[in-house]
């Protein structure tokens, strides 16, 4: 607050509006600015430190409006490593950080970070870079993460295209390891002959991915289904085994009456059409093999 000095009263014009206030005022000086731009730090003999009003015209030449520039927060010192082994830290000068509150709209808890240099030896100053960091209170969007993770079966419909990488875990090339679903070997030569083998067959991780998933599922062991079964699907007359190592593990179902018809099933999966799921009638009326007569009752005829 200024002072008021009742040794310089000054009169003011009449007012012609004829308002109240056309007597005398007094002069109090300079009425400070409540408005003025934040303040910044004060001077500490280093160039680098004392650089905070080009760091914030810097910021607000970023920025592109003042009024998104705030408070000063303080400067930060960065480390300086050599380019090569043989120039010595010092010969690079100093970096320093200045932070500046950010008072953009939806960025609450970030903040400016301009990052200044200095020749040593001298007393200038360059700017190197102006970013917009977040800080600890800073709401942030969640880490991307690529296509390939963010599918969930079931995603894919018709018309779409879901290429494999390159480096899926789940393939191999066909020429380093064997074609496990290849049941007949002379049938593998004449397809290899003519062009029609396959480039990348399933690797050992891919069906055994591939098992534990079918395991896991409705037409697992461990479904409700299966356990109330009265016999596995590997002894079922339907149970199509697969080709290969997992021919022993699952297979396809055949039985039009089964749930799990045309899909395909553990060996160790089960359900109550199963081929030997067999009744057998019994009739338990007696069954007569010879000719009997009733002669409990009958007529006498006479002449």
């Amino acid at each position: 607050m200024v002072p008021h000095r009742a040794d310089k009263a000054v009169r003011r014009p009449p007012d012609r509006s004829g308002g109240p206030f056309g007597e005398c005022v007094r002069d109090d000086g300079v009425v400070p600015d409540f408005a003025a731009a934040p303040r910044s730090a004060p001077s500490t003999g280093d160039a680098l430190a004392d650089a905070v009003e080009v760091a914030r015209a810097a910021a607000v030449e970023t920025a592109g409006d003042p009024a998104v520039v705030g408070e000063y927060l303080g400067a930060t010192r960065e480390a300086v490593a050599p380019a090569t082994d043989g120039v010595e830290p010092r010969a690079l000068g100093a970096v320093l950080t200045h932070s500046f509150e950010s008072r953009l709209p939806g960025y609450v808890g970030w903040h400016w970070a301009v990052t200044v240099a200095g020749i040593p030896g001298t007393d200038e100053v360059t700017v190197d870079e102006v970013v917009l960091l977040p800080g600890d209170q800073a709401l942030l969007a969640p880490a991307w993460v690529p296509w390939q993770e963010r599918l969930r079966p079931g995603d894919l419909s018709v018309g779409d295209v879901l290429p494999c990488t390159e480096d899926d875990a789940r393939l191999a090339p066909a020429y380093t390891v064997d074609d496990d679903s290849a049941d007949d070997p002379q049938g593998s030569i004449v397809a290899f002959e003519v062009g029609l083998g396959r480039e990348r067959v399933l690797s050992a991780e891919g069906r055994g991915e591939a098992v534990a998933r079918w395991s896991a599922g409705d037409f697992g062991p461990t479904s409700p289904m299966a356990r109330h079964a009265p016999a596995p699907c590997a002894t079922c007359g339907f149970f199509l085994p697969l080709a290969g190592s997992l021919r022993q593990s699952v297979g396809a179902c055949s039985n039009v009456y089964a749930p799990a018809d045309g899909r395909v099933v553990t060996a160790d999966y089960g359900c109550g059409a199963h081929s030997q799921a067999s009744i057998v009638a019994e009739d338990l009326t007696e069954v007569v093999r010879s000719a009997r007569y009733d002669t409990s009752d009958f007529d006498v005829l006479s002449d």
